[in-house]
């Protein structure tokens, strides 16, 4: 049990070691991870999360910030509330850690959660390595992803006469830069349901829907890939589209990356490529765009922080079932709430950077 209205640490009950998490969370204060220090930097995101009065039962589930590699450090998050039955558990596909929050009768339902992440610019030398399992799993096709019919069709067609992992790799990532577009109007991030892309021949969208083409291509082609989902913490060195601070409610963006043998994982991110295009208002063409379509294949900018890989799983605790987990998801008798209608689900995301 926890005590109520006094600050926590779930240390004692959660580890954040699975095989998306291969550096530990306290090693970011034992190095000074600093802004200064190496290009790293230190960040607090607090997420406040009101349920607001309703009858019986609530769950409420939120993505857990994880360290990754050598360029994202986390720390156990720490957390203020009215429940008393608060816990990180794992999806076990993808070990994504999530916390889940449960009330029974309590007539109001809040949080606060805080974690403290480092981060520092992830390139190619960063080697991210990987299992044999975790490869395959990474190769297999989901609901909203699958790796067979039209996406297979798809897929072989654009590394047609490729042989090389790296040349298919850029195929695909150059052609979802080519063919797709960003839609402002589709709610949120998108759905990422590839089969209705191809099959629509509609290719506007979103983060999660341009980095899910890609992810689904690159299985498709015998490219192990996966979606990384998360969120913007701070201003963009690259183009102000690309960041966000203070309130950072609504800046979740989910990225990718594709397993080559000789550089392990590899960041990418087309789907900015894409955002810069619409939101800085420039040609496909124009130098600048040119220039970070080169730089989003290999490297991702550390303003932004990684929750996790999970694809369409059913949340721990419950039946409810999710295509991604990037936005706080909760469920109470008047059934699922809408993660994207602060009306009904008020919640708020802010992050700052410290220096100690």
């Amino acid at each position: 049990m926890l005590n109520r209205r006094r600050f926590l640490t779930n240390a004692a009950t959660a580890t954040l070691a699975t095989a998306w998490i291969t550096r530990g969370a306290a090693e970011a204060r034992a190095e000074g991870t600093t802004r200064t220090d190496a290009g790293w930097r230190t960040f607090e995101v607090s997420t406040k999360i009101d349920l607001q009065r309703t009858e019986g039962p609530a769950q409420l589930w939120l993505p857990v910030i994880q360290s990754a590699g050598d360029y994202q450090k986390a720390e156990t998050p720490r957390w203020e509330s009215n429940s008393s039955d608060i816990r990180i558990e794992k999806d076990p596909a993808s070990n994504a850690d999530i916390l889940h929050v449960t009330w029974s009768g309590e007539p109001q339902r809040t949080i606060d959660v805080i974690q403290r992440v480092a981060t520092r610019n992830r390139g190619t030398r960063d080697r991210v390595s990987a299992t044999a399992e975790e490869l395959e799993h990474e190769l297999r096709g989901t609901p909203s992803m699958p790796v067979d019919g039209i996406v297979k069709t798809t897929a072989m067609r654009i590394v047609e006469g490729r042989d090389r992992p790296e040349d298919r790799a850029r195929a695909i990532y150059d052609w979802v830069i080519d063919n797709t577009f960003r839609d402002a109007n589709i709610d949120g991030c998108g759905v990422g349901n590839v089969k209705d892309m191809l099959e629509s021949g509609y290719f506007g969208g979103k983060c999660a829907d341009i980095s899910s083409l890609f992810v689904a291509l690159a299985r498709a082609a015998g490219l192990p890939a996966r979606d990384v989902f998360g969120i913007r913490v701070a201003d963009s060195t690259d183009f102000k589209s690309l960041g966000r601070s203070g309130d950072v409610t609504k800046a979740q963006h989910c990225r990718a990356e594709v397993y080559l043998d000789a550089h392990g994982w590899v960041a990418v991110d087309p789907a900015d490529v894409r955002k810069v295009v619409l939101e800085e208002n420039l040609p496909l063409d124009n130098a600048s765009v040119r220039a970070f379509r080169e730089k989003a294949y290999g490297n991702w900018e550390m303003n932004w922080v990684g929750y996790n890989t999970a694809r369409d799983f059913v949340l721990p605790g419950g039946d409810l079932q999710q295509g991604f987990l990037m936005y706080p998801a909760a469920i109470t008798s008047r059934g699922e709430l809408d993660c994207l209608s602060p009306k009904t689900f008020a919640y708020s995301i802010t992050s700052k950077e410290v220096t100690a």
